[in-house]
């Protein structure tokens, strides 16, 4: 069984498209559990028009934000495998059966995989590292939320539960992970592809800068550790762009 979470908040432009990605995968044994952050526009009906019994829909009693979308999901998952996808994201319809394959064969605790990002109508692939520690992770924020799979034979929810934080959550998520020696694992195959907007979060650079900078301070790094892992991580996301 694979656990596939998906936080909702005025998603309905590309919720529909989000969705059939998952029920279409040719990997079948899966949960899909939705969790509304309260949307106020036609998120829900389009959840409700579902019919699918693997869907399990949650409405949150007030916003709250991603992360507790996220933990929610976490704590209904009964998967050996929990992956994410986010609601204005879509997967290759292989995702999930090339991920199995891949973290059974080599009894991984946690993979990735390359991704592309689409701005402007334009395809541009990300290609990752086939593999990344706590100090590269640090360097490095190439990990993407919709390719994340995680094998709960080896983690606990409570290792895998995100922070409580306003941006980057996941990566926060990541680190905290890798930190206790576990390695993440990439695949060279392009599996999800998520959307760069105008006025995204992630799309603004100063916001994404600030962010990773915020986060360094979490991790109780020094001063010139910071200073390190932040030219390091802006020199890698302008390779990746590149």
């Amino acid at each position: 069984m694979v656990s596939v979470i998906i936080p909702v908040y005025n998603s309905s432009k590309y919720l529909r498209e989000c969705i059939d990605s998952v029920l279409k995968q040719t990997y079948k044994n899966l949960e899909i559990i939705i969790i509304d952050d309260r949307s106020t526009d036609d998120s829900v009906d389009i959840i409700n028009s579902y019919k699918d019994k693997r869907i399990k829909f949650i409405k949150l009693k007030k916003n709250s934000g991603v992360s507790i979308c996220r933990n929610k999901g976490i704590d209904l998952a009964t998967g050996e495998y929990i992956t994410f996808i986010d609601s204005d994201d879509y997967w290759d319809i292989d995702k999930i059966k090339k991920q199995v394959k891949f973290i059974e064969k080599n009894d991984y605790t946690f993979i990735y995989s390359n991704y592309a990002f689409l701005k402007n109508g334009k395809k541009h692939i990300t290609h990752v590292p086939k593999s990344i520690t706590y100090k590269e992770a640090l360097k490095n924020t190439t990990i993407f939320t919709s390719t994340v799979m995680f094998n709960m034979k080896h983690l606990k929810k409570k290792d895998i539960y995100m922070p409580i934080i306003k941006r980057g959550q996941d990566t926060a998520t990541w680190w905290k992970i890798l930190r206790n020696g576990v390695t993440a694992y990439g695949m060279d195959d392009v599996l999800s592809i998520y959307r760069v907007g105008k006025s995204s979060l992630s799309s603004n650079k100063l916001i994404a800068l600030k962010r990773t900078w915020d986060l360094y301070k979490l991790e109780n790094l020094s001063l010139l550790k910071r200073i390190y892992c932040f030219n390091c991580y802006v020199i890698n996301a302008i390779k990746r762009r590149l």
